[in-house]
């Protein structure tokens, strides 16, 4: 089945009642907002990913004398 483009879409919604409208809104705006936060779970489980692989490395630069005479101000 090919897929349908956004003009055959549009002219089948127009025949649409308002109450079906509505409905597919609320399912538009779903496929949507799970994609994004598909998306965000990605970013945000790369994010911690690489936080976590990095802490080691951060922990030996920052706990030196130097960075607490530098921050010590704050």
């Amino acid at each position: 089945m090919p897929l349908p483009t956004i003009a055959e879409i549009d002219d089948r919604l127009r025949h649409l009642p308002p109450e079906k409208l509505a409905v597919v809104y609320d399912f538009v705006s779903y496929l949507l907002d799970r994609d994004a936060s598909e998306l965000l779970a990605d970013v945000t489980t790369g994010a911690r990913a690489t936080m976590l692989a990095s802490e080691a490395v951060l922990r030996r630069d920052w706990d030196r004398p130097e960075e607490d005479v530098a921050w010590a101000h704050l």
